[in-house]
């Protein structure tokens, strides 16, 4: 195993994954400067209009219709209606480019998200953030370690050969997560940001997606990659997060100071600003975590006040309407909802949405209150932590691309993350967001009344 991880150290620019599928024809740079331009403009013109119909006539946030016209965008419905023009807009040549256009726009947005992470709530709330978080996994890997034999009776959901340990560990993994880039993105549309709640939810979904990624390296160590990448994500994830909580709001103090001095933010501050948040994405990535723990752990310790409003202000809009989009679009051309073409596999598929809510939902929601959390909270965070979303989907992928799970269950699980993020926004507002703004503990959600008018 020291060999292993000696070897790993070494050379983090080794591979980090499978390679991407051999094609037809390469692409001059000005091919894919053409086909990239019109991606983004299908891309922002679907997120917009899905996004509107998503808040008029169903309730839904605007990052919820960005998730659905992703995946409208992939073979799950362009691709079965028109499957020339999907493939004209979406060659595959330039999947590769688009996923590093995803990766930067979800890593900032969680860098910003970081930023206005309420610690001290986190301290006055550490009890039943710790009860959450250990709910949130503990129930989930107790659910799996329940369904997973019978899963493994039904030939196609899993690899030939994987051992129930693995299988349980891998099913745990997915039904543990929390969309943590959409629990972020729901949180700060409907002004929880600065709540306990927010703060709490955010918290305890943070370290859940955590360990479910450090279980992923498990079983991918099992699956013949080896122990030292499983040591190097755990050991490496765990001691960078320490040396940020422990030293990075010393260190990242003067930035503060600077922009408090100059009354603004200079280009100079915000390109050192930016590169930090690319290191630090580069290290979470290149030790086998993810590159939005990188983000958020950094923006979570970045200097508040002025300093926070302009990099907010400069930031953010880019972000969320222009580069945040493409995650969700790369993530829909690799779902195919169209898998599911048995009474069999329905039930299957049905059976394992209705044990992920009651393994996250459930479980979070005692958790919230053995900890002292009112009713209207604690449902309120069981609402929250029950969202999936495209985490769960880059997670399955991994499966399926590794050979860990096949294409039926993978749909399975791609119709529980959808499920369960459609169905968190609703839940919330009924379980506590109406109350609360009726009650002016809440604003009214921006745009709603826009949106009524329109």
């Amino acid at each position: 195993m020291e060999f292993d991880l000696l070897a790993i150290l070494a050379d983090v620019f080794a591979k980090h994954g499978p390679a991407a599928q051999a094609v037809a024809q390469t692409y001059s740079p000005n091919d894919f400067s053409v086909r990239f331009f019109l991606q983004l403009a299908v891309i922002l013109l679907a997120c917009r209009v899905v996004g509107w119909a998503g808040r008029k006539f169903l309730g839904q946030p605007q990052v919820v219709g960005e998730m659905i016209a992703g995946v409208l965008l992939g073979p799950s419905l362009l691709g079965l209606l028109a499957p020339q023009v999907q493939a004209a807009i979406f060659p595959r040549e330039m999947k590769n480019v688009l996923y590093c256009g995803a990766q930067l726009g979800v890593g900032l947005y969680m860098f910003l998200v970081g930023t206005t992470l309420r610690l001290d709530h986190f301290a006055t709330k550490a009890r039943s953030a710790i009860g959450v978080s250990v709910a949130g996994i503990t129930a989930p890997f107790f659910i799996a370690w329940l369904i997973t034999p019978l899963l493994l009776t039904v030939p196609g959901l899993f690899a030939d050969g994987i051992s129930t340990a693995n299988a349980t560990l891998f099913m745990g993994a997915c039904i543990a997560l929390t969309a943590f880039p959409m629990l972020a993105r729901i949180i700060n549309e409907r002004g929880l940001a600065n709540t306990s709640l927010g703060t709490l939810s955010l918290t305890a979904g943070a370290f859940d997606d955590a360990v479910s990624w450090c279980v992923l390296a498990l079983v991918l160590a099992a699956f013949g990659a080896g122990p030292g990448v499983a040591v190097l994500a755990i050991g490496g994830g765990v001691l960078y997060a320490a040396f940020i909580m422990l030293f990075g709001r010393r260190l990242l103090a003067p930035l503060g100071r600077i922009v408090e001095r100059e009354g603004q933010m200079s280009t100079t501050v915000l390109g050192i600003t930016m590169a930090l948040f690319c290191l630090s994405a580069f290290i979470m990535d290149a030790v086998g975590i993810h590159a939005i723990f990188g983000g958020f752990i950094l923006g979570a310790v970045m200097p508040r006040g002025l300093f926070a409003a302009e990099l907010k202000k400069k930031v953010e809009p880019l972000a969320v309407v222009l580069l945040l989009p493409m995650f969700f679009t790369y993530s829909g051309l690799n779902t195919r909802l169209d898998m599911i073409n048995s009474l069999q596999l329905l039930l299957i598929a049905l059976g394992v949405l209705a044990a992920s809510v009651l393994a996250k939902f459930g479980a979070c929601y005692l958790a919230a209150r053995l900890a002292g959390e009112d009713n209207r909270t604690a449902l309120g965070i069981g609402a929250l932590m029950n969202s999936r979303g495209l985490m769960e989907l880059i997670i399955i992928n991994i499966g399926l691309q590794k050979g860990i799970i096949g294409p039926a269950l993978f749909s399975m699980l791609v119709l529980m993350a959808v499920a369960t993020t459609m169905m968190a926004t609703p839940l919330f507002e009924a379980v506590y967001g109406r109350k609360a703004r009726e009650s002016g503990e809440l604003d009214a959600v921006p745009g709603r009344a826009a949106g009524r008018a329109a």
